[in-house]
């Protein structure tokens, strides 16, 4: 399924895409997509049987925004330089261990929304990257646990980044990650059952129509399933709960002097196999 949430921020309200691209409204059968949503496996199925039943009202897409697919998000978990080619591209040798930091769940906007160029940014960067949304709880999690059966679904997000604030400015990532608006997510989570192989999804990102990324999750230095395990040895995670995966090579800091990094009235759009395409607007702060 293709969840959803469409209207004003703040006051969305759950949809579904079905099958042929009709926008269809969820406010009757469920309050939000959220963690309690995607830990209910109840709930999910009335969604799915009123979804092939034809039985949802049919939603005027028209002039509607879309907000974030997931309402209420706990944590959102980062993993950096989690791609080969981007270590080779930005000259960082590949890490032993899966690199994490965090960013705060009110960072995240829809899909089409502005992004704000901080005040003072020199060095704003782009990140397209697959998004996991965690469905059940995963907790110390060995080798030999499925860890893809704790995915609910997955999304695309546009991890957003500030390079002199992330690398310059000492400390650590969160300074170049936090900003607000710096993480748009969507434009739908996609249901696990629709993603049979994480690890064979193109990613695609384009400034002002130009096509800066192009790459595949294959890439990937620690895949979905290891990514899932190693984070759940050291923090719970819970429904609701999301984890930014890594972006592929081809983002400004990795490009030659004068890097092109990103100005007010840029334009980014960036897609992911599958997982639908997001466009926005960079505005100054």
């Amino acid at each position: 399924m293709k969840l959803l949430r469409v209207g004003t921020a703040g006051v969305e309200r759950p949809a579904l895409l079905d099958a042929e691209g009709t926008l269809r409204d969820l406010s009757g059968l469920v309050d939000d997509i959220d963690g309690a949503l995607l830990a209910d496996e109840a709930a999910l199925g009335r969604v799915r049987a009123a979804a092939e039943g034809g039985d949802l009202p049919v939603l005027d897409a028209a002039g509607l925004r879309i907000g974030p697919p997931l309402a209420r998000i706990g944590k959102i978990v980062c993993i950096g330089l989690n791609y080969h080619d981007h270590a080779r591209e930005t000259g960082a040798e590949p890490p032993a261990e899966p690199v994490i930091f965090f960013k705060a769940a009110d960072t995240v906007v829809g899909p089409n929304d502005a992004v704000l160029v901080p005040r003072g940014s020199v060095k704003t960067d782009w990140e397209v990257e697959l998004a996991v949304v965690i469905g059940r709880t995963a907790r110390y999690l060995e080798p030999t646990d499925d860890a893809l059966a704790h995915v609910a679904g997955y999304a695309v997000a546009h991890d957003v980044s500030e390079r002199e604030f992330q690398i310059e400015r000492g400390g650590t990532w969160d300074k170049g990650k936090n900003c607000e608006t710096f993480n748009p997510l969507g434009p739908w989570l996609v249901t696990a059952d629709e993603v049979p192989d994480p690890q064979n999804l193109s990613l695609r990102l384009w400034v002002n129509s130009e096509l800066k990324q192009d790459g595949t999750t294959a890439e990937q230095i620690f895949p979905v399933a290891e990514v899932v395990r190693y984070v759940s040895r050291f923090m719970t995670l819970r429904p609701g709960d999301v984890i930014n995966t890594g972006t592929p090579a081809g983002v400004a800091l990795g490009q030659p002097e004068p890097k092109p990094y990103l100005r007010a009235g840029d334009v980014v759009e960036l897609e992911i196999e599958g997982l639908g395409r997001q466009r926005q607007h960079l505005e100054p702060a």
